[in-house]
């Protein structure tokens, strides 16, 4: 029985030391975020037992030992009251004697998201100076200088990068850090703020920008726009450019025209006419740590052969010339073809997911805001309203000569409404001959060069338009419109009615009281353009 008393006595002191211990620790301070101070505690009277009858404990019953449950309530209760809002996100990383929350003063203060200026030039040449955060894309940035200078945000916009001691630029895609970008970029490199119709252009009509004898599968394709596409966004595939390019020699002034193919893992040049058998072929560029740009003077800087060049710069080089891969293509749509499978080989699915996102937000706010009237050509078909109710017109020729009507309809009401002394600022022949300088697509006396330079900047898809100047005539104007990547001009010429002065591009047939109307005119009829007018080339000032 002795090993029972034994139990007995020690059961009895443990219970009075651990309550000794608990009335001392409440006169201890705590700290602010609930811990017992660490400094020495008191040392606890231990209370010796009172002598008690002897009871016999068996080992199997329960023994309730209130000092500690009681110290364990008032732990609970100080952590509980002294808990701040903030949860501790990492409970496993506690000891036992932390508590399992954050206080404000617990974490070290986070660093400042860093913040950089960066200028931004438009196409007249003012500039803005722009503060930016460090993880800003280019597509962020695009729409606060489309918010900053009141500019309609089609996302057409684009940042360009551009050397003009190279003679390169290049528009940033969406996703890429516009910091991280100009610290790859020279002292004299400067970026752009300007339109990019053709930027995701390849999505829409794939089969204009890859033709066939350039393109090359290692697996048996249908040949359809949604095919063509997966190829080379699916990175198990191997499409493959091929054709035939005027190489420029590193470090040399020469060009040789070679046989060049372009795949995932490079662009290679076949030192044996057309072989593109492994032993023959030679890399020329990496597409990994390069971008694609565009030449912009490559005849005059470069002698370059043709003036449809291009070059695959290694982001390290700066200034340096000699180490820039300088190719050139025989035609527009070659040298397309050849910049866009680049870009799609080397971002593959984030130049897809760049082309989604505006119309996902769109489908998002269209619920809450009003839908912009579209004038693609698939949407917009010719009606007869003459009877009681309208009908579509479908026989092409009818609809041409319902287009024709309605402008010798718009004829007949201008001079209806001058002669009734209509206070229209358009019909007034005072005005009918200047309030089109007011428009963005009109763009004053430049020449034709300038006016296909912009063309060719601003994208060379189908639709879009500049109207400017004649330098022949100076009565006259033309209108300067892109088709199946080729620019084509067209001259307006002033015709006198009934002693008004009208506007008219085909000879009288369709006149119009002014540049406004004419314009309108064709954003809805092709008429005897080769296509509609959709895009218009647009400077704005920062």
């Amino acid at each position: 029985m002795e090993d029972d008393v034994d139990l007995e006595a020690l059961v009895n002191d443990m219970d009075a030391s651990l309550e000794s211990l608990c009335a001392a620790s409440e006169t201890v301070p705590l700290l602010h975020n609930g811990q017992h101070s660490r400094g020495p505690v008191p040392r606890a009277r231990v209370l010796q037992p009172q002598a008690a009858p002897r009871q016999r404990v068996q080992r199997s019953q329960p023994v309730s030992i209130l000092a500690v449950r009681r110290l364990q309530e008032e732990d609970l209760h100080l952590r509980t009251s002294s808990l701040p809002a903030i949860p501790n996100p990492f409970p496993e990383l506690c000891g036992p004697g932390s508590p399992p929350a954050l206080t404000p003063g617990s974490l070290p203060p986070g660093p400042a998201a860093a913040k950089q200026d960066v200028k931004v030039f438009s196409e007249d040449g003012t500039s803005k100076v722009v503060e930016i955060l460090a993880d800003m894309t280019a597509r962020d940035l695009c729409q606060l200088l489309v918010y900053r200078s009141h500019c309609v945000d089609d996302n057409s916009w684009a940042l360009v990068e551009h050397h003009p001691h190279l003679g390169l630029e290049r528009c940033l895609e969406d996703h890429e850090l516009v910091v991280q970008v100009e610290s790859t970029m020279a002292s004299e490199s400067k970026f752009l703020f300007r339109k990019n119709y053709a930027k995701y252009e390849f999505f829409k009509n794939p089969m204009n920008f890859f033709p066939e004898q350039m393109v090359t599968w290692c697996q048996q394709s249908n040949g359809s726009h949604t095919q063509l596409l997966q190829n080379f966004l699916n990175s198990s595939s191997c499409p493959e450019i091929q054709g035939f390019l005027h190489v420029k020699e590193l470090g040399r002034k020469s060009w040789k025209k070679l046989y060049v193919c372009l795949r995932r893992s490079g662009l290679y040049c076949s030192t044996k006419g057309a072989s593109k058998e492994p032993r023959h072929l030679q890399l020329l560029a990496d597409l990994e740590d390069s971008s694609i740009f565009s030449l912009i003077a490559g005849r005059k800087q470069y002698s370059a052969p043709t003036d449809y060049g291009f070059c695959i710069k290694p982001n390290r080089v700066r200034n340096e010339a000699k180490e820039l891969r300088l190719l050139c293509a025989e035609d527009e749509q070659s040298r397309t073809c050849w910049m866009t499978a680049c870009r799609l080989l080397k971002y593959g699915m984030l130049l897809y997911q760049n082309y989604r996102i505006p119309q996902q937000r769109k489908a998002m706010l269209s619920h809450f805001s009003t839908p912009v009237r579209s004038v693609s050509e698939n949407s917009l078909v010719a009606m007869d309203f003459s009877g009681q109710t309208g009908r579509v017109i479908e026989n092409p020729a009818e609809a041409q000569s319902a287009a024709l009507e309605e402008g010798h309809a718009w004829r007949k009401r201008s001079t209806r409404m001058n002669i009734l002394g209509s206070q229209s600022p358009l019909h007034p022949s005072a005005l009918s001959t200047v309030i089109h300088r007011t428009q963005h697509w009109f763009h004053g006396r430049i020449s034709r060069e300038e006016s296909h330079r912009i063309i060719k900047q601003q994208g060379l898809v189908d639709g879009l338009f500049l109207l400017r100047d004649s330098q022949s005539n100076p009565k006259a104007f033309v209108l300067t419109l892109c088709h199946h990547q080729k620019i084509k001009n067209f001259q307006i010429l002033p015709c006198e009615d009934d002693g008004q002065t009208f506007f008219s591009l085909d000879d009288g047939n369709t006149k119009f009281s002014d540049l406004i109307q004419l314009v309108d005119f064709y954003q809805l009829n092709k008429g005897v353009l080769p296509c509609r007018l959709k895009h218009h080339c647009i400077r704005v000032a920062l």
